[in-house]
């Protein structure tokens, strides 16, 4: 065993969360912090062209890769479950989509008991991180922030699907994270520049001078170190060799919603039946961990287009992919600088509802399925998915080999009320892409097709070709209650020395893509770990 120092801080996970930790705990030269990340570091070129997340979709260097176990209410199918394994997470490999959530999401937290965490107490984390590219007034925004948030250059399919969603009845909305969600616009994205701003770029990249931060890539987490009920350190692998570090302050997990709680079980904290059957000593009896996983799950449907104005004319076409790169490289516009949605929106499938329970992403190529080749032909696609999911999932360790993956299960479309809200979803997205704007340009929907119309069939093609949109959460839950992971300050209950600091600690997901959110709970809870460090520091009195 190799020593692999003493330290202040210790976080495990470069990623969404940990990057901004890393930052904002070794801002002010007084404490030394450990950042480790199981992946490398952020060099590939397609890590920072916006649209080359999908060229690192199926790459086993940056992706983990996991899937989950065979889903029950989706034919036995098992779904990928693609996370960022790089400096930067997942935000080095998302669509870059910025959208904080509805004040609901959080209003919600707060009455749930979790003081400090309603809408008005967590904007000024979300105003501190961002540096809004976009001018006018900025009730809603910051700017100078490390987290860049830009608009993306108007095309005329997105047009034809704002305008079709006001055709249908629903408002238009230029800021889905400002005063109101609902309405359907363009999305924001986390680019500076045409360039990818991934918590990596943006916090730990100018970090990277500081002598009191060192950060190890290619270091996996094998687990928690502890002296009776704390957290003192951690042990990890890099480049075959393992090295224990220790830490004076805290311990903050930030692996995300399936390796932090895979890490705490492999440490002993988790479910002591579960531990006991892989021979893991337990540290401490915690039946939350890994429990009460959430995630979007959707349902896309794929249109013909007839006009050669999709980024699968681009793709087809090599004097097309030349004029692309040469737009983006001297100009900083064209199909290289787009996310995973380009325009979309939030919607209400019951009028009577306080806020929108479906998202759609309507998206600039098509393809059978995600991860695979785009068609040969001008395509779109145009994917809806549920909000706020009644049903609730696992992550559990399959050994105590920290190498191998966990096994997850999401658990999809087990509830009924998610089923109901899928299928209703599907037939507003039908409504509006029936619309004479959009239809103008839709030679045919390709699937479901018109052969899908009862609330039966699109139920049966949710089941078939439904997949998750890549927000797992909650596996860490914050909570009052005796099952809950975390206190509200982010504390692991029962365990002193030890926060977990990432998506997992959502008490329900949030009502969008979960990015902006997760490094809004790493910029408040690099505040709460330096708040009580300050409080718990003896007084020094003058003599």
């Amino acid at each position: 065993m190799t020593d692999g120092g003493q330290f202040d801080y210790i976080v495990v996970g470069a990623g969404s969360a940990g990057c901004v930790l890393a930052d904002r705990l070794s801002a002010s030269g007084l404490h030394r912090v450990l950042l480790l990340e199981a992946g490398p570091a952020d060099r590939n070129l397609w890590i920072h062209v916006p649209l080359g997340y999908g060229k690192l979709f199926t790459n086993p260097r940056y992706n983990w890769l996991y899937q989950s176990e065979p889903e029950a209410e989706l034919n036995g199918r098992q779904i990928i479950q693609p996370r960022g394994k790089v400096l930067g997470g997942s935000s080095s490999i998302n669509g870059l989509l910025y959208i904080r959530g509805q004040r609901e999401d959080f209003d919600h937290w707060r009455q749930l008991g979790n003081t400090g965490w309603s809408f008005e107490d967590v904007l000024p984390d979300f105003v501190q991180s961002e540096d809004q590219r976009r001018p006018g007034a900025m009730n809603y925004h910051g700017r100078g922030g490390p987290l860049a948030v830009s608009d993306i250059e108007n095309h005329p399919l997105c047009e034809a699907f704002i305008d079709a969603a006001e055709q249908a009845g629903f408002p238009r909305n230029d800021d889905f994270n400002g005063a109101t969600q609902e309405g359907a616009g363009y999305y924001q994205v986390t680019c500076r520049d045409a360039r990818r701003c991934s918590t990596a770029k943006g916090y730990l990249r100018p970090a990277l001078k500081r002598a009191n931060l060192k950060v190890v890539s290619e270091a996996a987490a094998t687990r928690v170190l502890f002296e009776g009920k704390r957290a003192v350190g951690v042990e990890y692998r890099h480049h075959g060799q393992l090295f224990q570090a220790r830490a004076s302050g805290e311990v903050v997990l930030s692996g995300g919603a399936f390796n932090s709680p895979q890490l705490l079980q492999l440490s002993g904290v988790g479910p002591g039946e579960l531990l006991r059957s892989h021979g893991i000593n337990v540290r401490h009896d915690m039946p939350g961990v890994g429990e009460d996983l959430q995630d979007h799950f959707q349902a896309r449907f794929n249109y013909r287009c007839n006009e050669p104005i999709t980024v699968n004319d681009m793709m087809a076409s090599f004097p097309r992919q030349v004029g692309a790169v040469l737009e983006y490289v001297f100009r900083g516009k064209g199909p290289l600088t787009i996310g995973a949605g380009y325009a979309g929106g939030f919607f209400k499938t019951d009028p009577a509802l306080d806020s929108p329970d479906v998202q759609i992403h309507f998206i600039l190529f098509s393809a059978d399925a995600i991860g695979q080749k785009l068609h040969p032909f001008p395509g779109f696609l145009s994917s809806v998915c549920q909000l706020r999911p009644q049903s609730r999932g696992t992550v559990r360790i399959k050994s105590a080999d920290p190498a191998q993956a966990p096994a997850i299960q999401p658990n999809y479309l087990s509830a009924q009320h998610d089923r109901d809200v899928i299928v209703a979803g599907m037939k507003l997205q039908r409504k509006i892409m029936g619309q004479a704007a959009i239809t103008r340009y839709i030679d045919e929907e390709l699937n479901p097709g018109p052969q899908c119309q009862t609330d039966e069939q699109f139920l049966d093609y949710a089941r078939a070709k439904g997949t998750t949109i890549f927000h797992p959460t909650s596996t860490c839950r914050m909570g009052p209650d005796a099952k809950a992971v975390v206190d509200e300050r982010l504390r692991v209950r029962g365990i002193a020395g030890l926060r977990v600091i990432d998506g997992s600690i959502m008490p329900t997901v949030v009502s969008g893509n979960t990015n902006a959110a997760i490094v809004m709970i790493g910029e408040k809870g690099a505040r709460m770990i330096l708040e009580d460090a300050k409080a718990a520091a003896p007084l020094k009195v003058a003599v």
